[in-house]
């Protein structure tokens, strides 16, 4: 997907050859790297394997991440899950406990799959890996998703930056929640329109969301975050295929997203001086690793 730089470019290749996002974020990457589809989708398929077993060993194994403030949540949630003590349920609740559990692993120093970033990481596969138990969906339908979500996400990389550091986290869980959206959409059957629609929900959704990681580590508020921008692709994802539309296109909320992005002060991008980074209770945490 190099060089794309609007939805629009990606949508006039679904109209003109009557693709999904999918088929038209698979159809370019071949243009461009002159690789054969089996192999880019072998390619793909890597990934999925990597996020799966992110996912495994965020949910079954003993963590802690070096400053010992991270580790063990997804396991908590997936325990109240499977005694339904969650208040959402199906979908969304194994969504979020996924989600947390493969953001926990990256905050261990675990493998993971940057989708798009690695504070984001959990997000995505959360998504996908949830949809496939609960729609029952074959592997390959898993891979056509992570093609949408990349398309989203080169554009989104294109047009304004994956980077908290430039624009807050806006940039990273707001673009991991916008990719899981569309994905979720084409996955389930809905068409490229409702999907792009989705990733503009979703984005509008986080719009303004700083980047204020305590200590500067990716651990909180990152973790959790990614267990909420699971449930907020889904709930953007289910607006759309109800059939409401955005109204702001997709590009443009990121042009938007971009100003907003400008105008955060250092405080507020990944400088750890800022937002929840220096609240009293995250202070003392910090001291006590010191």
């Amino acid at each position: 997907m190099v060089g794309v730089k609007s939805a629009q470019e990606i949508l006039s290749m679904v109209r003109e050859k009557k693709l999904t996002l999918s088929q038209a974020a698979q159809e370019w990457e071949k243009e461009t790297s002159g690789r054969e589809l089996i192999e880019i989708r072998h390619e793909m398929r890597k990934r999925l394997l990597v996020m799966r077993q992110a996912a495994r060993k965020g949910l079954e194994e003993d963590m802690k991440s070096p400053s010992g403030l991270i580790g063990g949540g997804g396991r908590l949630l997936e325990q109240a899950r499977r005694e339904n003590k969650l208040l959402s349920g199906g979908t969304t609740a194994r969504a979020i406990t996924i989600a947390l559990a493969i953001a926990e692993v990256n905050a261990c120093m675990g493998k993971i799959v940057a989708a798009p970033t690695a504070g984001s990481c959990g997000i995505l596969p959360g998504v996908l890996l949830a949809l496939e138990e609960e729609r029952k969906l074959p592997e390959e339908t898993l891979i056509d998703g992570l093609f949408t979500a990349a398309g989203v996400g080169m554009v989104m990389a294109s047009m304004a930056s994956l980077s908290g550091a430039a624009l807050g986290c806006q940039a990273e869980v707001g673009a991991a929640t916008a990719m899981a959206a569309a994905a979720a959409v084409e996955m389930v059957g809905g068409s490229p329109w409702q999907a792009l629609d989705a990733a503009a929900i979703a984005l509008k959704g986080l719009m303004g969301l700083v980047c204020d990681p305590v200590g500067g580590l990716v651990e909180i508020p990152c973790v959790k975050r990614n267990a909420l921008g699971a449930a907020h692709a889904l709930a953007a994802a289910d607006i759309a295929l109800a059939g409401l539309k955005s109204f702001i296109p997709l590009e443009e909320v990121i042009e938007a997203l971009v100003k907003v992005g400008r105008s955060l002060p250092p405080e507020l991008k990944e400088t750890a001086e800022g937002g929840i980074a220096i609240c009293p209770t995250a202070q003392k945490l910090v001291s006590q690793l010191v």
